[in-house]
Order: C-alpha cells, then sequence, then structure tokens
C-alpha cells in the first residue's frame, strides 16, 4: 500500500489553525470589547459586527494561520516539537503525521506574509489607518516569535512580551478604537487584561515542553525553562503565577470603577490560582486538563469583563 503523500487539504489546514485556541485567546480577546458596544453604547449592531467580523477573519489568518505556520517550521527545524510529549503543546502536529511538508509550510508562510501585507498596504491607501496598524502590528508578533533574526520565543520574556503582548492588546482595543475614535478606560482594563492573560496560559503550555526545548537547537530558553533552572522544579510554574499576580493588580484597576466585572473576574483568577499550585507539572495529562480549565477561565474572565463594564 502506497503511503499518503502531504497534501493541503480541509484536514490538514484544520490542524494547522488549531482553532480551539485561537477561539479562547484572539476570539475571547475580541469579544470582550465587542459585547459593551453592543450594550452600552448606541452603535448599530451592523456596524460593530462589520468591525467584529473584519476582525475575527485577521485573528484567525494572522494568530490561526500566519503564527501557527511559522511556528511549526522553526520549532521542526530547532528539534523541540519531535521531543515534545505534550497533548496540546508540541506545535499542530502537520509535520510530525507527515499530513504537511515543510515545504508546503515555507509555501504557506510566504503566501500568508504576502497577502496580509499587501492588505496592510490597501488599508491605508484607502484610509483605513486603525486596521493597516493592527495588521502590521499582527504580522510582527508571528515574524518576530518564530523567526531568525529575531526568534523572541527563544528567549525568556521576550516572546510574550515584544510579540504576544502587543498583538493581543491592540486586538482587544481595536473595536473602540475603530469605531469610537478613542480607546476608554474600560476597553483598555479590558483589553490589558486578556492579554496578559493570555500570556499567563502560554506560560503552562510551555510547561509539558520544557524539557524537549531543553535539546532544541539553538536552545529554546523559555520563560519556563529559565525559571525552573534558576529556581529548580517548583520555578516551571513561576511564569505563569507572575503574570496572575499582574492580571490581579489590573483587577484592582478596574475595581474602583467596575466592582461587578473586577470581582467575577478576580474569582476565576483565584480558581486559576489554585489550579496553578497543586499541578503536577510532571504529568503531562494533568498539565494538559488544567490548561484547558484554564482556557474555559481565560473566555469566561473575557466575557464576564464584557458584560460589565
Amino acid at each position: 500500500m502506497i503511503p499518503a503523500q502531504p497534501a493541503i487539504t480541509r484536514k490538514s489546514i484544520g490542524m494547522l489553525l488549531r482553532l480551539i485556541a485561537v477561539v479562547f485567546s484572539s476570539v475571547a480577546t475580541i469579544l470582550s470589547t465587542i459585547l459593551p458596544l453592543l450594550f452600552y453604547t448606541d452603535l448599530s449592531a451592523g456596524a460593530v459586527m462589520g468591525v467584529a467580523s473584519v476582525l475575527l477573519i485577521g485573528a484567525v489568518c494572522i494568530h490561526g494561520m500566519l503564527t501557527h505556520t511559522l511556528n511549526d517550521i522553526a520549532d521542526y527545524q530547532s528539534g523541540t516539537d519531535q521531543y515534545s510529549p505534550g497533548i496540546l503543546s508540541g506545535g499542530s502536529r502537520v509535520l510530525q503525521t507527515g499530513t504537511m511538508s515543510v515545504g508546503m509550510l515555507k509555501q504557506l508562510g510566504i503566501w500568508m506574509t504576502a497577502f496580509l501585507l499587501a492588505m496592510a498596504v490597501l488599508f491605508a491607501f484607502l484610509g483605513l489607518t486603525e486596521f493597516a496598524v493592527l495588521t502590521f502590528i499582527g504580522i510582527w508578533g508571528a515574524v518576530s516569535y518564530s523567526l531568525r533574526p529575531f526568534q523572541f520565543a527563544y528567549y525568556p520574556f521576550v516572546g510574550e512580551w515584544l510579540s504576544l503582548f502587543p498583538t493581543m492588546l491592540m486586538l482587544g482595543i481595536a473595536a473602540p478604537w475603530i469605531l469610537l475614535g478613542q480607546v476608554p478606560v474600560w476597553a483598555w482594563q479590558n483589553g490589558l487584561i486578556n492579554a496578559i492573560w493570555c500570556m499567563a496560559w502560554v506560560m503552562v503550555h510551555h510547561i509539558p515542553d520544557r524539557h524537549a526545548d531543553r535539546k532544541a537547537v539553538p536552545f529554546k530558553q523559555t520563560s519556563v525553562v529559565w525559571a525552573e533552572n534558576i529556581f529548580g522544579a517548583r520555578g516551571a510554574k513561576l511564569p505563569a503565577m507572575l503574570y496572575f499576580i499582574i492580571v490581579g493588580l489590573f483587577l484592582l484597576w478596574t475595581a474602583l470603577t467596575r466592582p461587578v466585572g473586577a470581582i467575577g473576574a478576580a474569582i476565576l483568577l483565584v480558581y486559576a490560582i489554585y489550579l496553578m499550585i497543586k499541578m503536577d507539572i510532571d504529568d503531562i495529562e494533568k498539565v494538559t486538563n488544567d490548561e484547558k480549565k484554564l482556557l474555559l477561565s481565560a473566555f469566561a474572565t473575557a466575557i464576564w469583563l464584557g458584560l460589565f463594564i
């Protein structure tokens, strides 16, 4: 029997997109500032949903397609994905399963980057400055996270702060910026909290891969790997805990004007911290189950903050 050849199919694209991660991070972030525009402003539902649709398509293209494509290529070439024991982590697995080839991913990455750059230029030409800026920042986040000479994912704290954070924050404040011409305080609060929450979740995502990352060439020193090297085994949890503490500080600020929103989000945050405290980092299945719970908590936090401003 002749084995199936790698091909770009609906199945392979579905694997690559990893829509669950996109929905529980990028989509949740968008909804967190779309909901207040629908419920607490005089903007027409059509205008709000029109902008939301463009942002959702952009999130799938940039965060789902481009980011995962470039990350899969980089981590496959460095070797870390081959060693990863993760269930949710370790890339999309399109390369490891032979569903797609490296050449296909490179071609897909080139065409996707070219398409998004063309869209950014078109937005700028049409005077849609906000959409142009958002697209350029999204491309920057994907490229700088995985590709040389940047490859920020391979350095502690750099990948999340210089690549992930700006893209998630801008996605969070995008709708009010575009539709209101300004960014209200509630939008900054929601955007910042959701962006940092996403960074905390990514730190948990890196825990199962920490041993594989040490074998990578070049050495992939994520924040998790760095913390474990400095503080021992328990240090693997510290980056996520640090970001949860930062979320807590932003919630204190939020509580000054939005106590209901802050209290609900704080309850979810306490639950997340509880999961981190009791997590057995050497039990891959347990870490994966906790990661799923954290994804749901992040989504619930975004929606709650969107409903109570």
